[in-house]
């Protein structure tokens, strides 16, 4: 069996490469994806917790979770294609429509 250690080390691993991803690129398509890492680095981690305590918890906040990212990507890409059409760009730093 392996040790829970190793699996928060990995979630802590695969967090961390989403918020360097979120930080360092531009790309809005990619912003997103590095937010699905990060909340699937959550993911396993409840499940190994709740698999390590015996209990249900961490499984049905997984269930949540992944419904809320489904929604998300959902509205985030459709936004994403309607700020491509707008500006032809998905560099996040072009897309300024809040300024005059």
């Amino acid at each position: 069996m392996v040790p829970l250690s190793y699996y928060l080390y990995l979630t802590a691993i695969l967090f961390a490469i989403g918020v360097f991803g979120v930080l360092i690129k531009r790309n809005a398509v990619i912003m997103i994806m590095c937010i699905e890492l990060m909340l699937n680095a959550v993911n396993l981690a409840f499940v190994a917790l709740s698999r390590y305590l015996n209990l249900m918890d961490g499984q049905i906040f997984v269930f949540f979770i992944m419904t809320v990212a489904a929604a998300e990507v959902a509205v985030g890409l459709a936004i994403v294609v309607a700020l491509f059409r707008l500006k032809e760009t998905e560099d996040v730093d072009e897309i300024n429509l809040m300024k005059w």
